[in-house]
């Protein structure tokens, strides 16, 4: 798991590094302004500010996808903090 973790967290930093920003963290727009015609969500939109916030904070990244120093060293990637 932790492997897969900082695998995960170092394309985050490849990806920041070329450019990636909160505002490519996105989805369809079908799901962003069609409600769900089904289901227990029926009538409802994804919520992405609200889903990206709490994803960011589970991933122990800041507000904007990056992710925390402190995360960084949990991983032994201290070389992404260089930038």
């Amino acid at each position: 798991m932790e492997v897969g973790e900082r695998i995960f967290n170092l394309e985050r930093m490849f990806n920041i590094r070329e450019g990636f920003s909160r505002k490519d963290d996105t989805l369809p727009k079908r799901l962003l302004e069609e409600p769900a015609p089904l289901g227990p969500v029926k009538g409802q939109v994804v919520k992405l500010d609200q889903m990206l916030d709490e994803y960011y904070a589970f991933r122990g990244w800041d507000k904007n996808g990056v992710p925390k120093p402190e995360t960084l060293k949990r991983l032994g990637l201290e070389e992404c903090l260089d930038g």
